[in-house]
């Protein structure tokens, strides 16, 4: 699994049951998430290797909660989960994820 839109229950759960995967949720809407998703799509560009998935939090509002619930991590938008065997690792929002803090939690 790598850099795709998750828009299934299926296609979450794969996700986080996977042994890596970063998660990010974010809304087209919002400049902030826009400027997020832009650092996302940079750290994808440069880390081909590790898989990767991201919702829409507007278009996917029941996904996107049912990640909150599965990970225990509060929602916000934007936001990025590490998870690592299942467990989440690491989490950022807003401002705080950048290409290089996601290249630095993995």
């Amino acid at each position: 699994m790598d850099h795709l839109r998750i828009q299934t229950r299926s296609g979450l759960r794969q996700a986080l049951g996977a042994g890596l995967f970063l998660l990010f949720k974010q809304s087209f809407r919002c400049p902030t998430s826009r400027r997020a998703f832009a650092e996302y799509e940079a750290f994808v560009g440069a880390h081909p290797d590790v898989p990767t998935g991201w919702i829409d939090v507007v278009a996917d509002r029941p996904l996107s909660l049912e990640a909150a619930e599965a990970t225990g991590v509060t929602h916000q938008s934007p936001q990025a989960i590490l998870i690592r065997d299942g467990a989440v690792t690491w989490h950022a929002s807003h401002g705080a994820i950048t290409a290089e803090s996601l290249a630095a939690a993995i």
